[in-house]
């Protein structure tokens, strides 16, 4: 993590995905979290489960909290969605909530590859 840090949160298909490419691609340190941090469990109790479902959705918190013992960077911005958020949400410094029309976000998910997860 950075010395800041910050998330940029929102359901499928608003475009974290898109965000963190085009951050990444300015040279920010961004990180994929639905690609680097999730598994499925309890958002809870952390307690990994079988299910595959939305709410099960959840990141690693020892992971996340790992970053944040590391500043080697300025400025550091996860994207993605957590259902466990609340475990590690003080870390940041600023959260940011992205929203998306009706329609756009019906072709967004319309053109995502079958059995994708974020």
């Amino acid at each position: 993590m950075g010395i800041r840090n910050y998330l940029i949160e929102g359901v499928s298909g608003t475009g974290k995905t898109t965000v963190c490419n085009e951050l990444q691609r300015r040279g920010y340190h961004a990180i994929h979290g639905d690609r680097e941090l999730p598994y499925q469990g309890d958002s809870e109790t952390g307690t990994r489960t079988d299910t595959a479902t939305h709410e099960n959705h959840i990141w690693h918190v020892d992971k996340v909290k790992s970053f944040g013992r590391q500043q080697d960077e300025a400025v550091t911005i996860f994207c993605g969605g957590s259902r466990n958020f609340s475990k590690f949400i003080d870390l940041f410094d600023g959260v940011f909530g992205l929203e998306v029309d009706i329609d756009t976000l019906n072709r967004r998910l319309d053109e995502r590859p079958e059995n994708e997860f974020g």
